[in-house]
């Protein structure tokens, strides 16, 4: 576990490669104006704290290390903090999240494998009024079986087949992959086929349904597949310390609280 300090320069230093211009004061305007590098570092940072908007702003002002690193004299207020949390769309957060995973150590060797974030904290007013149809959000990851860094994300409401969401996951990431480890709920033939299109390997498990099958799944090379198992270690880190439970009441805020979750998890397996 990195140090609150190196972890807010590893933010700091993330956001600063993100934005085009790096050099711009953190306060150029005085308080009511703040360059977009610090404010990345800031919302990225409070995953860390797992503290409200409100008593984030107070934690931070308790932290001259921590703010000094964010080149601040005091900290945002929780509104500004609140703010920069809605305006960065998912686009912009998976860039940072594929950014993040290559400072951990990308290896080319995933697996992908899906768990349900509890949305509790949501109120039942809010569920009502906006069609939720389940108490928990189906969330895929693509995860470096060697360094645990998450490369990629999915996140869904609804009921979908694993299969259709590993081939999307794996059309955005086929260039970076080298072997995919899966399950047999992604057991698809379509999925290895594009798999080995792009001379990825394919470690996923069939459906035993014929005797065929069974002698694939026996032939596999179960050092290799073992491996997948370490998504349930980088689901685990996720959820350490109730996690597992998001803020966020909006289902599009709940997808950006859970990226920012998995940016920090990549710093944090960096600095360790």
């Amino acid at each position: 576990m990195a140090s609150l300090r190196r972890l807010a320069w590893m933010c700091r230093n993330l956001a600063k490669q993100h934005v085009d211009d790096p050099d711009v004061p953190a306060a150029p305007d005085g308080a009511d104006g703040y360059a977009e590098w610090m404010q990345i570092a800031v919302i990225l940072f409070r995953v860390e704290l797992e503290k409200s908007l409100r008593e984030t702003e107070d934690y931070l002002n308790e932290m001259p290390d921590v703010l000094a690193v964010f080149e601040l004299d005091e900290a945002p207020h929780y509104s500004s903090l609140c703010r920069w949390e809605q305006q960065y769309r998912m686009r912009e957060l998976r860039r940072l999240l594929r950014a993040s995973a290559e400072q951990a150590g990308w290896s080319g060797e995933a697996a992908i494998d899906a768990s349900g974030f509890q949305r509790d904290q949501t109120s039942y007013h809010y569920r009502d009024r906006a069609n939720y149809s389940f108490q928990s959000m189906k969330t895929t990851i693509l995860i470096d079986v060697n360094s645990l860094a998450i490369k990629d994300v999915h996140y869904t409401t609804q009921k979908a087949w694993d299969g259709h969401i590993g081939m999307q996951v794996f059309r955005r990431n086929a260039e970076d992959l080298r072997v995919l480890s899966a399950d047999a709920n992604y057991s698809w033939s379509d999925l290895r086929e594009e798999c080995r299109s792009t001379s990825t390997r394919p470690l996923i498990k069939h459906r035993e349904q014929t005797p065929l099958q069974k002698a694939h799944n026996a032939r596999m090379d179960d050092d290799d597949y073992h491996q997948r198992w370490m998504s349930e270690t980088g689901f685990s880190q996720l959820k350490e310390d109730d996690g597992e439970k998001l803020r966020s009441r909006s289902w599009h805020g709940q997808f950006r609280e859970l990226t920012r979750k998995c940016i920090v998890h990549n710093l944090t397996q960096a600095a360790s």
